[in-house]
């Protein structure tokens, strides 16, 4: 069974959502590039920016499939703005580890979370692309792990901790959840429940920041 008829707007609208998404994940790996203390997060970080810009291409041909005369330009959701006003705020300052944990970890975990839910439910319906997806799910999931890694080392070092890091952490997290709640009729017009796609994305923090 392919994607109904009725499922196909919803779909596309949040494949704008991510896309937006995206395009955030790679100005912030641009910004974070200059500021890794080491060469090898500098091209990875580099390479992750890259590699955002593709997936918002993907996710643009994506859209234009689903609906290529349904949907116009996608109102920017005020949270995710809000996001990037914290994220850039934490760049010009310098906090490196701030932005690790609000892109790699709390952003691209939700994009994990989501993707892992969209592709559950185009898998079922036979959609085309697969192959595709899953690199894209590979990526999301590499991005993801280093930002776990280098986080992990930095509070191991001292540079940064758990406490430094708590309430801005805080912050992005109530972001995350009204990202959800703005997109909420989305995910229940193909059937999804959207707190069950906020918890996912919560199973993607430390736990010193969701205790």
């Amino acid at each position: 069974m392919l994607v109904r008829p009725d499922e196909r707007v919803p779909f596309a609208r949040l494949l704008q959502f991510l896309e937006q998404g995206e395009h955030l994940a790679r100005d912030c790996a641009k910004a974070q590039a200059a500021l890794a203390p080491e060469a090898g997060m500098r091209r990875f970080l580099l390479g992750q920016a890259r590699q955002e810009g593709y997936h918002a291409v993907v996710f643009q041909g994506a859209i234009a499939w689903l609906a290529p005369r349904h949907l116009g330009s996608c109102p920017l959701l005020l949270p995710l703005e809000r996001y990037r006003v914290l994220i850039e705020e934490a760049i010009r300052q310098g906090n490196f580890a701030e932005t690790l944990l609000a892109e790699q970890i709390i952003l691209e975990g939700l994009g994990e979370a989501i993707l892992k839910r969209i592709e559950a439910g185009l898998i079922k319906r036979n959609a085309p692309f697969g192959r595709l997806r899953r690199i894209l799910l590979h990526q999301e999931e590499a991005h993801h792990g280093f930002g776990h890694r280098v986080l992990e080392r930095a509070i191991a070092s001292g540079e940064t901790s758990p406490d430094a890091l708590r309430s801005h952490g805080q912050e992005y997290l109530a972001l995350t959840d009204a990202m959800v709640t703005a997109v909420s009729d989305l995910f229940e017009s193909i059937d999804e429940d959207p707190s069950a796609w906020a918890s996912d994305a919560k199973n993607y923090v430390p736990t010193w920041l969701t205790a």
